[in-house]
């Protein structure tokens, strides 16, 4: 009995502490209810560290958890909420850092408490499975238009359009939070909640409730929704001002500004408590602020916005089409494998690797017509990710395989270098033959180009004969062109056959190129040479051809000799 009572009251000291720590922070001192409703809610949700769980973790836990196929009004007990509430955490620690793992016990024990004191305040043990979604999806981190679009899923039917029975049951569940934290006299559920959100009875698709649930301000009993999740936004925002009352130097989180007292400002934890000096009065309109904008940055935004160059009146949230939400359960994803898989952490970065790639393209494109295309194409680029690792791993593979057995192909053994020796022999007097066309060709090269350099020589010597002995027939018709002929133009040519060099003679200009040239110039009557330096030149350009021909052949016959090795070789392996 005695050790019975001890686990009791144990029980109900950890039942009580996470409210004990939040009265010890003080927010009662907040004079306006939403703001000190949004720090109580904000608290409990970084208490619990439920700010490190979005609700597409969340979300995705509903799923594993089989709470996808389960009806809103169906009951769960409190041994299965633990159970999920464990995955959530664990799942969790998973994804952190080592340097940032959370005390995954003490969280559960936490979160647990405030789920049953908040929804089970009777001791039934049990609680919806809607409520509980609620809760989870409103108290995680996250943005809040992804929050909503959720809670949309679950509360239209299957042409998307809200079904006003299920939003009056969404608003039951969660307005049991403000009253969980003391705060149920401002934001309590009564039943005209629903008609303060919607006061026409009209058809309310996706884009409405979320022009609704997210103007400035919102309605009036979901006001500290938005609140909280600017506070989570703030947290760290640094603004360089003095404060107008404590005179602290600097500002964390929000800044509030005056409208009617010129420079007069103060930081949150002055106008939260209701602060003031001087001719400034708490019936004053203040300002919120999110940010620091220095003047210069001021001025440039003036200036935009007086030029024209900046959007007047941007909506709060992208505009979706009118197309029906599909829940939004993540029942066609890939499911996680047991946590004993060691691949299990691969498919985490996987995953969110293609959510976070996702949510990239959708910043800067229109967004999708609904969530279920978006985990489609997650799901596919998942796929696509899976394939091209498997792909890269058999590639990796293959080249290990090539690198092995090209390494032992390029290392010499006796067997190679004794192999085949009458093949071997063939092909070193095929690479001889080869050599020696080459050089031939080379040389036929090299008397061409000559024979080219002394014919143009000889018809510029030919040209000026022609000259001189038209000259010498107007002037002297008796004289002889042969006693005349001389070499103007000395032409310094080296030949292949003769290695001596050429003098300034017309005869040795002629030196190797035909007996039909010499003749010509021998009898003193120059003929039409140009058709027979052109054969002469035509009969060099034939021999160069049946030398490429041949040499050509050669090369085919290299080829051949090197392809019956190489078979001769395999089949020498394969034996």
């Amino acid at each position: 009995m005695i050790e019975e009572g001890s686990k009791s009251s144990k029980s109900m000291v950890e039942k009580r502490q996470l409210f004990m720590e939040m009265r010890a922070q003080n927010f009662d001192v907040i004079r306006l209810s939403t703001y000190r409703t949004a720090c109580k809610l904000r608290f409990v949700q970084k208490r619990c560290n439920l700010h490190l769980v979005d609700v597409w973790n969340m979300i995705e836990a509903f799923r594993d958890n089989g709470l996808s196929t389960l009806d809103h009004n169906a009951e769960i007990n409190v041994s299965r909420l633990e159970t999920i509430l464990s995955s959530i955490f664990y799942q969790l620690n998973k994804r952190l850092p080592t340097t940032h793992q959370i005390n995954v016990e003490q969280s559960i024990g936490l979160l647990l408490n405030f789920i049953v004191a908040t929804y089970d305040s009777e001791g039934h043990g049990k609680l919806t499975v809607f409520a509980m979604k609620a809760m989870l999806a409103t108290m995680c981190g996250g943005k809040i238009l992804d929050k909503l679009r959720y809670i949309f899923s679950q509360i239209s039917d299957s042409n998307g359009v809200m079904v006003f029975a299920k939003f009056d049951q969404f608003l039951r569940e969660v307005l049991k939070l403000p009253t969980a934290v003391f705060e149920g006299p401002s934001f309590g559920y009564t039943e005209h909640s629903v008609r303060t959100c919607f006061p026409q009875q009209k058809k309310i698709l996706l884009n409405t409730f979320l022009d609704v649930l997210m103007a400035d301000p919102p309605p009036q009993c979901l006001v500290w929704l938005p609140l909280m999740h600017r506070l989570a936004n703030v947290e760290n925002v640094f603004h360089p001002v003095e404060c107008s009352y404590c005179r602290s130097e600097s500002m964390m989180g929000f800044r509030y500004r005056c409208q009617q007292c010129h420079g007069y400002q103060l930081c949150q934890s002055c106008f939260w408590r209701g602060h003031a000096s001087g001719p400034h009065s708490n019936q004053h309109q203040m300002k919120e602020h999110s940010s620091w904008k220095s003047p210069a940055k001021k001025l440039s935004h003036a200036i935009s916005k007086s030029l024209g160059c900046m959007p007047i009146g941007e909506p709060p949230h992208p505009v979706f089409p009118e197309a029906a939400e599909r829940p939004q359960d993540l029942a066609h994803t890939t499911t996680l494998e047991s946590p004993s898989r060691l691949d299990e952490e691969h498919r985490l970065i996987a995953r969110y690797a293609a959510r976070l790639a996702a949510e990239a393209s959708n910043s800067t494109q229109c967004p999708p017509t609904d969530l279920g295309f978006n985990f489609d194409a997650n799901k596919q680029q998942r796929q696509l990710i899976a394939e091209l690792e498997n792909k890269n791993r058999e590639i990796l593979q293959e080249i290990q395989r090539l690198r092995l057995e090209h390494e032992q192909a390029s290392q010499p053994t006796p067997e190679k270098a004794q192999q085949n020796p009458t093949l071997l022999a063939e092909l070193r007097l095929l690479r001889h033959r080869k050599d020696e066309l080459e050089r031939r060709m080379s040389a036929l090269q090299e008397s061409r180009r000559e024979l080219m350099v002394q014919l143009e020589g000889l018809m510029r010597l030919l040209k000026d004969e022609e000259q001189k002995q038209a000259t010498q027939t107007g002037s002297s018709p008796h004289s002889s062109p042969s006693h005349s002929a001389s070499c103007t133009m000395p032409m310094p040519i080296r030949s292949t056959s003769a290695g001596s060099t050429p003098t300034h003679t017309p005869q040795d200009c002629l030196a190797g190129v035909g007996d039909d040239v010499l003749d010509a110039f021998s009898q003193g009557v120059p003929r039409n040479l140009r058709n027979d330096l052109l054969v002469a030149a035509d009969s060099i350009t034939n021999t160069m051809s049946s030398l490429v021909k041949e040499l050509h052949s050669v090369d085919d016959g290299l080829d051949d000799e090197e392809e019956n090795m190489r078979n001769g070789r395999d089949k020498a392996e394969s034996e």
